[in-house]
């Protein structure tokens, strides 16, 4: 377990942010007993016992992935699936939704990573690893803003830093903004999985694992 990084990672992010909630801090009124903030923080450290190949990069957790998981591209069902290397089933459930929550962008990374055999080497982190409340409240997303995505500097930084072998990939724009606005160098910025980009962010992921190696 890498629980120093994950500690000194969620130690750059603040709480009680008006609009943002923060996973490894704020305490969200569907979590179930067993899903804490100290959980949340067990499950990054975990999925960060690696020494990965690539990273990862996306915009922000969203209200069926990493607000209720803790780590970046993962849902509630593919945790309880097992899906998730390093990262144990739950005891139980995370969320008192009817149903396990199931991210489909989530969905659709894993099903890439282990198409492309890079699952137990790869690393998922956010621009900003905090989850923008959208304008429905807490289950809703929004697209931060750039004074938030700013606050996923420090641990972008020290993320890097951890890992410096890694090849980093962006997804998105707003995380390739990030990565170029503070001269980190990208293997590739690839096409966000949501709203019909799967086939294209799976070609792009394949094209830059090929042109790595």
């Amino acid at each position: 377990m890498n629980l120093d990084l994950a500690k000194s990672l969620v130690a750059t992010l603040p709480s009680n942010q008006a609009g943002l909630f923060n996973p490894y801090a704020d305490r969200c009124g569907h979590d179930t007993p067993i899903n804490t903030v100290e959980s949340k923080l067990h499950r990054l450290a975990l999925h960060l016992a690696c020494s990965p190949s690539f990273i990862l990069v996306g915009e922000a957790p969203g209200y069926q992935g990493a607000r209720t998981t803790g780590v970046a591209f993962t849902s509630e069902r593919l945790l309880l699936e097992g899906a998730i290397p390093r990262i144990p089933v739950p005891a139980g459930r995370l969320c008192d939704r009817t149903l396990p929550f199931s991210e489909p962008s989530a969905t659709i990374v894993w099903k890439a990573l282990y198409r492309l055999g890079i699952a137990e080497t790869t690393v998922l982190w956010n621009a900003l690893q905090m989850h923008p409340e959208g304008k429905s409240g807490v289950w809703s997303n929004r697209t931060p803003n750039d004074a938030e995505l700013d606050i996923g500097r420090p641990a972008m930084l020290l993320l890097r830093q951890a890992f410096p072998q890694a090849q980093i990939l962006a997804i998105g724009r707003k995380a390739e903004g990030l990565l170029s606005g503070m001269g980190i160098q990208t293997q590739g910025s690839l096409r966000h999985p949501a709203n019909g980009g799967a086939t294209q962010f799976s070609q792009g992921l394949e094209a830059a694992i090929r042109s790595s190696r």
